[in-house]
């Protein structure tokens, strides 16, 4: 899984308040595109999700699976696949946060498997959906609050 798809947006808030969305899991639904939930199974120390199962329709593709966090304060945010799906195999992604002094830029990587067979140029063009779905509703929600 060497290839990744990555995007960046410059959003009108400080870190901390861009990261407090981003661990808002239950409130996922509203803002990040073909997420139909997402529970929250277990917390760490500081509070904040270690592990997420998710419920995705995103048309062609419907699962649920089980994704691993780790939190790097406000600047980092990584996850990983624990519990595959039917059809999600592998999910490897992250959010990096980085002040700008007039906001923040978040740049977003995304790197996905699936178990049936995807032409590659299907699946990063899938994978550029996502992200550019997820910055884009990452930053209205920021921004709308």
């Amino acid at each position: 899984m060497a290839d990744r798809t990555t995007s960046s947006t410059t959003i009108s808030a400080g870190r901390a308040d861009v990261m407090a969305v981003i661990a808002d899991f239950p409130a996922y639904p509203e803002w990040a595109g073909s997420i139909k939930s997402a529970e929250v199974l277990s917390t760490g120390e500081d509070g904040r999700a270690q592990t997420v199962r998710f419920v995705l329709d995103a048309g062609m593709i419907s699962d649920t699976y089980t994704l691993g966090y780790t939190w790097h304060d406000d600047e980092n945010v990584a996850w990983q696949v624990v519990e595959p799906g039917k059809m999600v195999s592998e999910l490897r992604g992250s959010y990096r946060l980085a002040d700008t002094g007039s906001g923040t830029q978040v740049t977003y990587e995304l790197a996905v498997d699936l178990s049936v067979p995807m032409i590659g140029m299907i699946k990063r063009k899938a994978e550029k959906v996502i992200v550019d779905t997820a910055l884009k509703g990452l930053k209205k929600r920021v921004e709308g609050r």
